[in-house]
């Protein structure tokens, strides 16, 4: 295992992004208080370090980095789906669940998203309540307001 950070761009939440990673891809993406283990950095996790670069240069609007976050066979189908969602652009969780292939997805769709260990690259910050409020961000709603903010994304306050 392999693990690296990055510090976070002026004005962000929180001061550091850790990631980690396996031989495979990216493994997790969080945003933290602390660097809390050495740094052990890999190919796999410089190339995410330059796409998040490239990202909050304003140069990268989609990431290319494998990755291989761990999830159950619903998990992984919200996470790839997840990965459709353009930049600049919000989902409900309800548009999502349809996407999957049912309304009745809405509550499965939320705990999954929850669950997302690759914050940001796979951008489960744009997804919003179906009444256009944002809602639920494991990151904390601090973090998905910047982020949507930063992708220009209007939103009800």
């Amino acid at each position: 295992m392999y693990q690296d950070y990055l510090d976070a761009p002026k004005g962000f939440p929180k001061p550091y992004i850790s990631i980690t990673a396996n031989e495979k891809g990216i493994t997790s993406l969080y945003f933290v208080n602390d660097k809390e283990v050495a740094v052990n950095s890999s190919p796999v996790i410089n190339q995410c370090i330059q796409q998040l670069k490239e990202y909050f240069a304003g140069k990268r609007t989609t990431f290319s980095v494998p990755l291989a976050p761990e999830g159950t066979e619903f998990q992984s189908r919200v996470w790839k789906t997840l990965q459709t969602i353009p930049y600049g652009e919000i989902w409900s969780y309800k548009k999502l669940a349809l996407t999957l292939g049912s309304i009745n997805y809405c509550r499965a769709v939320g705990m999954a998203n929850s669950r997302n260990p690759i914050s940001l690259i796979i951008p489960c910050h744009r997804v919003i309540g179906h009444n256009g409020k944002l809602v639920g961000y494991t990151g904390g709603l601090d973090i998905k307001r910047w982020l949507l903010h930063y992708e220009k994304v209007e939103i009800d306050e």
